[in-house]
């Protein structure tokens, strides 16, 4: 039973990175934490076709990231971050490992900082 919530969550792991990884997708995003839009809203910085703009609005609402309600005519695209935390809680994970690697490499440049401030004071 655990391999299937796994898989079920890696599944959608990879839809949000997925959505994440287009850099208009993001963008979307980053206007719609402003508050819903309509797809003609969203076109327009972007200078696409409400048809182009309506692929990436397929993608971020199959990756869970975005919902699309009918409002009369219109069918405004509102923020659901949930699913981001996905990502965060994944990335998370390697907080740790860059934390130390940057400690490390801080070490490392304090060591050659104090060795060549020790041959300049001996020139």
């Amino acid at each position: 039973m655990e391999q299937i919530s796994y898989a079920n969550s890696e599944s959608s792991l990879d839809a949000v990175f997925t959505a994440l990884a287009n850099p208009t997708r993001r963008a979307i995003l980053s206007r719609l934490a402003n508050g819903e839009a309509s797809v003609n809203e969203l076109a327009k910085p972007f200078h696409m076709s409400q048809p182009a703009v309506s692929k990436h609005l397929k993608v971020l609402e199959r990756a869970g990231l975005i919902e699309r309600e009918v409002d009369e005519q219109r069918r405004p695209a509102k923020l659901k971050a949930e699913k981001m935390a996905l990502a965060v809680d994944w990335l998370t994970d390697f907080k740790a490992f860059w934390e130390t690697s940057l400690d490390q490499l801080d070490d490392v440049l304090m060591t050659m900082k104090r060795t060549t401030e020790k041959e300049t004071d001996h020139d």
